[in-house]
């Protein structure tokens, strides 16, 4: 038999906490295999954010281990800068420039993080643009853009970095319903090409297309993990079952 490799996300009993009051997660394990896609669910405040903002060490556990590639992530690293370099994260809100055109947004941090001349930088984000579909729209500034345009953009700067890991913070959630759909056949695509991906999402269309699992979150705990099938069809505990009951009606 051939030996599996090394999950590429490997979390082990991690707490966070805020305060005295929010103990927003209380001892996550997850395993995440290369090129999966890891969809999260659940209620507001359960803890899904903070977990992404983790893994990209946006935020600095309180107790616990993330290990990104075989690297631990924690304060001490000497190469967290790089470490991190290879996570590309997209959030709700856009976070893009508004004075930069949308090719000058795709084009900075290559050249800041990655070092890449201005050519180079320019070639991987005119490719990253037509991967999204939005080729044409390279010298628009965001605020002539749609929303799902924008967060389109977002995904393409996130993908010029050449990130081993996307990590996706419900990124349709500040979008009218008409613009998701653009936003989710990109990642959709993503998927497919083989990217490692873990998404937090109330999208329980794309959870179950796309996902090789998913996992319900609730009070800073993973309540329940499985294939798309398992959870949607089968849920074990009755957490899950209400919850699923509750977003599922809508």
């Amino acid at each position: 038999m051939p030996v599996a490799s090394k999950p590429i996300i490997e979390i082990k009993s991690l707490h966070k906490t805020f305060g005295k009051d929010v103990h927003a997660l209380r001892g996550v394990d997850l395993l995440v295999e290369r090129g999966k896609v890891v969809v999260i669910v659940g209620p507001s405040g359960s803890g899904k954010s903070t977990l992404l903002r983790c893994i990209n060490h946006l935020e600095v556990e309180t107790h616990g281990e993330v290990w990104v590639d075989g690297k631990r992530l924690n304060e001490k690293n000497k190469d967290i800068d790089e470490i991190r370099a290879e996570i590309g994260m997209v959030f709700q809100l856009f976070n893009l420039f508004p004075h930069l055109t949308v090719l000058e947004n795709i084009m900075l941090a290559q050249r800041v993080v990655r070092g890449r001349g201005k050519a180079e930088a320019e070639e991987v984000a005119k490719k990253q643009l037509e991967r999204v579909g939005i080729s044409e729209k390279a010298h628009s500034f965001p605020a002539q853009l749609s929303g799902g345009q924008q967060q389109r953009v977002a995904i393409a700067r996130a993908l010029a970095m050449n990130p081993k890991i996307m990590l996706f913070d419900e990124p349709t959630s500040a979008l009218d319903p008409e613009m998701i759909k653009e936003v989710l056949d990109v990642m959709l695509d993503l998927a497919k090409d083989g990217m490692t991906m873990i998404v937090v999402t109330h999208e329980m269309g794309f959870a179950r297309v796309a996902a090789d699992q998913v996992i319900f979150m609730d009070q800073g705990l993973v309540v329940e993990q499985g294939t798309p099938q398992q959870i949607f069809n089968n849920p074990t505990q009755d957490r899950t079952k209400l919850f699923l009951s509750q977003i599922l009606q809508h």
